[in-house]
C-alpha cells in the first residue's frame, strides 16, 4: 500500500509521483549502461539525488532531444551513436507493477481525485507511455483526472511553483490535498506550498 488508512482522512485529492512510487526505476542500469558505453565518470554527474544542469534543463523542456543526446555525448566523453545513448537514458526504466494499477483503479472508484506530476522528459514519456500501454492496454492518463510533466510545464520538483501550478490548475482545495513521491526534496517542495506530503 502507498498510504495508511490515517493519511487519507479528509483527503479527496491524491497527487502521484510516477518513478519510485508507481513505475520502477533503477539508477544504476543507466548508469551501468553509460559506463559499458565508456562514459567517464558518468556516476559523478549524475545520480538520483543529484545531477549535472544538463538533466534539469532536459526534465524542463529547455533543450531538444539531439542537444541533450549530444550534452550527455560531451559530458562523459562517449563515441555512441545517439540510438545507443538514447537507449542507455531509458536503461533505467522498469515495469509498472500490476498491483499498484489495481490500487490507482480502486482509488479512483472510492472517488478520489487523481493527479500524476512527475519530473521527466520526452524521451522517457515516449517509453513508458508506449510500455504502459503495450501491458495495460490502455493510456497512462485515463488512470488520472490529469498528468503533469516536467517538460511540459517548463517547471521542476522540488521548486514551489510546480505544486503551486497544479493546485491552482484544478482549483484544488489544499486541506484536502496529499502528495506521495520517494525523493525527500520533493516532499519538502510540497510542504513548502502547504502540501501534505508523504514520503514513500
Amino acid at each position: 500500500m502507498l498510504f495508511q488508512e490515517k493519511d487519507l482522512l479528509g483527503i479527496k485529492n491524491i497527487i502521484f509521483d510516477l518513478g519510485g512510487v508507481l513505475l520502477n526505476l533503477d539508477f544504476d542500469k543507466t548508469i551501468e549502461a553509460f559506463e559499458n558505453l565508456g562514459a567517464i565518470g558518468f556516476r559523478e554527474i549524475y545520480s538520483k539525488n543529484k545531477q549535472n544542469e544538463l538533466f534539469d534543463l532536459m526534465d524542463k523542456g529547455l533543450i531538444s532531444n539531439e542537444d541533450f543526446i549530444e550534452g550527455l555525448r560531451q559530458l562523459g566523453q562517449l563515441q555512441g551513436s545517439d540510438v545507443a545513448i538514447e537507449m542507455a537514458w531509458n536503461a533505467m526504466l522498469l515495469n509498472f507493477p500490476e498491483h499498484k494499477y489495481d490500487y490507482l483503479k480502486s482509488l479512483k472508484a472510492e472517488g478520489y481525485r487523481l493527479f500524476l506530476l512527475s519530473n521527466t522528459n520526452s524521451i522517457h514519456q515516449k517509453v513508458f507511455e508506449a510500455n504502459f500501454i503495450q501491458y495495460f492496454q490502455h493510456p497512462i492518463q485515463d488512470l488520472f483526472e490529469k498528468t503533469y510533466y516536467s517538460h511540459h510545464l517548463h517547471l521542476r520538483k522540488p521548486n514551489k511553483d510546480i505544486f503551486e501550478y497544479v493546485l491552482n490548475d484544478k482549483a484544488l482545495n489544499i486541506e484536502e490535498t496529499i502528495f506521495i513521491d520517494d525523493t525527500e526534496q520533493h516532499v519538502r517542495g510540497a510542504e513548502s506550498a502547504g502540501i501534505r506530503a508523504v514520503w514513500h
